[in-house]
């Protein structure tokens, strides 16, 4: 049994991640973590009943998290916290799973780098569902026999999402960049924007999209189009324990989503 603590464990997408870990049998949650609700049972906050576990403040991260016995951290909040937290955690032995969109390439590295120094496992994904790694490995393929045609990648997400576009597009970006040697990239088009053999990237903010990623590959006469939805965050945040469970017993060093899933 892997013990695995939660940050922002009162946010939406922290609950779910709960949830997910009390119906595994391979985890258990041993510490919670954000910035409201501190002290509160984290089971009452997401209405699942008492779960022994006290909501701690952030700034006892390191306390909390070697009292618990902590072996895994899952970070899905924002940019500015992440990167101050999971050094700290990384510093105190325990493994990372990171699921927060929107890091600098400066914070990243430093995240990467504490990993690394620290000699623990660490994951950094913008997704952690298994069909978007099926989708990559699509286009992957795709992109090898499409290499003079148009690329466009269309993202949608709901309009709380802060970062534009999304890790996913540019995730897919990378692959499809990697395949065909080397692509620019242009971010959305205005005014006299003629086509040259970029790869267009678009984002949509709206309503409550929970995530829609399509590549168009448009040639002379026909086109294809290769497209993952995500309906509910449950994609993610089981996605996100699989991870959990895998990276509690990986070697130290940096992995991926392609890593745990065979890819």
């Amino acid at each position: 049994m892997i013990n695995v603590a939660v940050t922002g464990a009162s946010g939406r997408m922290g609950r779910l991640i709960i949830d997910n870990i009390l119906r595994s049998e391979d985890v258990c949650l041993s510490a919670a973590f954000d910035l409201v609700n501190i002290g509160k049972d984290v089971g009452e906050v997401a209405h699942i009943g008492a779960l022994n576990v006290p909501i701690s403040d952030v700034n006892d991260m390191e306390s909390v998290l070697k009292k618990s016995g902590t072996q895994v951290l899952i970070d899905f909040t924002i940019a500015n916290a992440t990167a101050v937290n999971a050094p700290r955690a990384a510093a105190c032995g325990v493994n990372l799973v990171i699921g927060t969109t929107g890091l600098t390439p400066e914070q990243k590295k430093n995240i990467e780098d504490s990993i690394i120094s620290n000699n623990v496992a660490g994951i950094i994904s913008p997704n952690y569902s298994v069909g978007v790694y099926v989708f990559f490995r699509l286009l992957e393929e795709a992109a090898k026999y499409l290499d003079d045609v148009d690329i466009e990648i269309i993202e949608a997400h709901h309009n709380q999402k802060k970062d534009a576009p999304s890790g996913t597009a540019k995730g897919a970006a990378e692959v499809i960049s990697k395949v065909l040697g080397g692509k620019d990239y242009v971010y959305g088009r205005e005014g006299l924007a003629p086509r040259g053999k970029e790869i267009g990237i678009h984002a949509v903010r709206g309503g409550d999209i929970i995530g829609d990623h399509t590549v168009l590959f448009a040639g002379d006469g026909e086109r294809i189009e290769v497209k993952h939805q995500a309906h509910s965050r449950q994609a993610f945040a089981g996605g996100a324990v699989k991870a959990a469970v895998w990276i509690g017993g990986a070697e130290p060093g940096l992995h991926t989503m392609q890593d745990i899933l065979g890819l």
